[in-house]
């Protein structure tokens, strides 16, 4: 019976972050932690992290396991498994050892499977910058 306590504790919800609610900051559990409002700022969990359809998180997020059924602007290291839902939206790039995209879901960076670390950073401005070298090259 006490054998499996420490392995409930980590897969249970000990943070939540209720619909209507915006929190800004730095967010560290040892437990779950599920969001249906608005977070802002830097999660790290030994637990799971779910954002539900009514949540947003603009974080980076360290976690074990990851669903994201809402809105995610950030990058994302999980040890374990990623999993977006229909309608779920990640907009960032990811580490995870297992990635599961459900039809709907979204997806927008770059993914790293297999050992988490840090995902690599998009260069944003390429696309602007090979706009403006054909630019000038076309006018020079």
């Amino acid at each position: 019976m006490f054998k499996n306590k420490k392995k409930l504790a980590s897969s249970t919800t000990d943070t939540l972050v209720g619909a209507g609610t915006e929190m800004e900051g730095a967010l560290k559990s040892q437990a779950g932690i599920r969001i249906e409002g608005v977070f802002k700022g830097e999660i790290e969990t030994r637990g799971d992290v779910v954002v539900g359809a009514s949540g947003v998180a603009r974080s980076n997020v360290v976690a074990r396991d990851m669903t994201i059924a809402g809105k995610v602007y950030g990058d994302v290291v999980t040890k374990g498994r990623l999993t977006i839902l229909p309608g779920g939206q990640l907009h960032g790039n990811l580490s995870a050892g297992v990635l599961v995209v459900q039809e709907g879901g979204q997806l927008n960076g770059v993914s790293h499977m297999g050992e988490a670390k840090a995902a690599a950073p998009v260069d944003t401005a390429a696309p602007e910058r090979d706009k403006a070298e054909k630019k000038a090259r076309q006018a020079g």
